[in-house]
């Protein structure tokens, strides 16, 4: 690529401009503004990021919905958000909401909002688009000499599971099983009391096992990937390498590690996990809500050991989008 022009010259001589585009997650943790420089055919190149630690899921009432200070705050962040996207010149911005807002029970009340006072509209992705786009995330990151992958994603609000050969899985299931969710619902103490922690193990376990049969059916996979901030802390913590030491180093959970760590982890406050390598304060909390749920997956899928991904959900909607824009 030309820097100097922000073109891109194939090898016969002819120009592909880039286009600057933002994906604007309202996530059940963070609300995130990713910008990019992409066009189709090329690979997506981070220009900025811009996150907020919301923590949508907890400012739920009593009824289950957002209430009316949760929508405030959720309007001012993207406020700041839309102008972080105007700052950087983005041309065309790509807002979806995951778990938090598509299960709120006034989230019509909450879209309609956010679109009045924002002039966002807010796409509600199902459980089942989430696990799709992150197994197409996943798929062009490690391309078709993976084959068969099993690709899990550790949300606030959800788990996702994705299965298959190609872009599109075979298999996708998105289970209400986010670290976020369960901490607030199952883990009161600091730390936990472990009858709490063996009720919520029994519980992530009796969830997942219920979906094992779908995609054991269709026959083991050679790649097994993760994906999510949670995924990527246990690996940390496990010894993987720090992110400072880039997107390419390989990083792997082993599942005999896991298993060591998540008793060390129920006996921690959270001040003591956010003491941890590569553990942020803000998700510090959630961590052992989180390691449970890698642990259970990981043991009933029979997966030994997985890499990350460094590419997730918010990509796959950014590579969904050029694709459109290349069939176009």
């Amino acid at each position: 690529m030309d820097r100097v022009s922000g073109v891109e010259r194939d090898p016969g001589g002819s120009s592909v401009p880039y286009m600057r585009l933002g994906v604007l997650d309202v996530g059940s943790n963070t609300v995130h503004l990713l910008v990019v420089d992409a066009h189709p055919g090329a690979r997506p190149l981070p220009a900025h990021s811009h996150k907020v630690e919301l923590r949508l899921a907890q400012l739920l009432d009593g009824s289950g919905g957002i209430g009316s200070e949760g929508v405030d705050k959720l309007i001012a962040v993207l406020r700041d958000a839309l102008q972080a996207a105007e700052d950087k010149g983005v041309e065309d911005l790509l807002p979806f909401a995951t778990s938090a807002v598509r299960e709120a029970g006034n989230a019509d009340d909450v879209l309609a909002r956010v679109q009045a006072e924002t002039g966002v509209e807010l796409q509600v992705l199902s459980g089942e688009e989430e696990a799709r786009l992150t197994f197409l995330a996943a798929r062009r990151w490690f391309g078709w000499s993976a084959g068969k992958l099993l690709v899990l994603d550790i949300g606030g609000g959800s788990l996702e599971i994705a299965y298959g050969m190609d872009e599109e899985p075979d298999a996708a299931r998105s289970l209400p099983l986010g670290a976020g969710r369960l901490t607030a619902g199952w883990l009161h103490g600091d730390p936990p009391d472990p009858e709490d922690v063996r009720a919520l193990r029994r519980h992530v376990r009796t969830e997942i096992a219920r979906t094992v049969g779908e995609f054991s059916r269709l026959g083991a996979p050679d790649h097994v990937v993760a994906t999510s901030k949670t995924f990527r802390q246990l690996a940390r913590i496990a010894g993987a390498a720090r992110s400072a030491e880039g997107l390419y180093v390989q990083r792997e959970l082993k599942r005999e590690s896991l298993e060591a760590w998540v008793p060390r982890l129920a006996a921690m406050t959270t001040e003591e996990r956010a003491e941890l390598p590569g553990v942020s304060e803000g998700r510090a909390g959630q961590l052992l809500a989180g390691a449970l749920v890698a642990e259970a997956a990981m043991d009933l899928f029979g997966v030994e050991r997985l890499e990350i991904c460094p590419w997730a959900l918010r990509e796959g909607v950014i590579l969904r989008r050029l694709d459109h824009m290349g069939s176009a």
